[in-house]
């Protein structure tokens, strides 16, 4: 069955046990889990697509055992592919009702077998989630602003939504960021804005991840030299690389449309300004269709991986970034 996400309610929610969220707009199905899922099941199993592969016994064991459904319990996929289809196809014949399973995927074509199974079993709900474009975050924004009575010039609104970069995650960063910068500052000036979402002094974001994808290993060392950045700072540069990642396999999909690099990139939407076009060619000749795939899913891997060791956020960064260069 297909729904959109306007039409996820705790209701249907409820008369289904599995799920299969698929699309680039990680942080929408990160709020949907978090409302519908996670706030309401008492235990909660995670797992890679890879790690199902390699164990399918036991995996089967846990999900089909009893002793499994002692309490509600949920169980997230993440990474999915059609691989996983024979062992999902089974699960879901046998109505389990006891549990329920996430499948989270990136893009899916129309072909995905496992799409097909979702959008056409009763049994099952398929959302798809598209990216976050600049009406939806402008309505995030306001809303969350009247919420806290935070009161903004639209200029300052569309520079937080820039500094964005089309990620409701890093938005939701920032604005959390404004929320407590109001509790000691009545009045918030462009100024404050600015220091607040950029990274303050240090080199433009866009200008690192832009050399790292382009394989521009002395600029990328030049501006990592020249900044002092925190655990906060990578998080956010993590986010801007896999916007520009998800950029790539867009612009390469269109490209074997229509052929041509250069009609790809006129075209793109939304646009892309002159200046980076020179570097943007150059990353799609660094970087095949596949390359992209790979790097999008290690840098969630790093992401996480940074999160949960703070400490050694800089040099796990450090080492991924000037490891894209070579």
């Amino acid at each position: 069955m297909i729904l959109k996400t306007k039409d996820l309610n705790f209701e249907k929610i409820s008369n289904s046990s599995f799920f299969l969220f698929y699309g680039e707009n990680q942080g929408f199905k990160e709020e949907i889990i978090k409302k519908y899922f996670k706030e309401k099941l008492e235990e909660i199993f995670t797992y890679d697509e890879n790690q199902i592969l390699n164990n399918r016994d036991t995996f089967y064991e846990n999900v089909l055992s009893n002793s499994f459904f002692n309490n509600k319990k949920l169980i997230i996929i993440n990474r999915i592919s059609d691989k996983i289809f024979p062992i999902i196809n089974e699960i879901i014949d046998r109505d389990i009702s006891d549990i329920k399973v996430i499948l989270k995927a990136n893009l899916l074509e129309k072909k995905s077998k496992i799409r097909n199974l979702f959008e056409k079993s009763k049994k099952t709900i398929c959302v798809a989630f598209y990216e976050d474009n600049i009406q939806t975050l402008s309505a995030l924004t306001d809303n969350f602003l009247k919420l806290n009575k935070i009161n903004l010039s639209q200029q300052n609104i569309n520079i937080i939504i820039e500094r964005a970069n089309g990620d409701r995650i890093n938005l939701k960063n920032e604005l959390h960021k404004i929320e407590n910068l109001s509790k000691t500052k009545k009045k918030i000036e462009t100024e404050d804005i600015i220091k607040l979402t950029n990274l303050a002094e240090n080199f433009d974001v866009n200008e690192l991840v832009n050399s790292s994808l382009a394989k521009n290993r002395r600029k990328t060392l030049n501006i990592l030299n020249e900044n002092n950045y925190g655990t906060e700072d990578v998080i956010l540069i993590l986010r801007v690389y896999l916007a520009k990642l998800k950029r790539l396999l867009k612009l390469h999909t269109m490209i074997k449309e229509t052929k041509s690099v250069e009609e790809a990139i006129v075209s793109y939407k939304p646009p892309i300004f002159w200046k980076e076009k020179d570097l943007i060619k150059k990353q799609i000749n660094s970087l095949s269709l596949n390359q992209v795939n790979e790097l999008i899913l290690e840098t969630n891997e790093i992401e996480l991986i940074v999160k949960k060791n703070p400490n050694s956020a800089l040099n796990i960064f450090t080492n991924y970034i000037l490891e894209q260069t070579q």
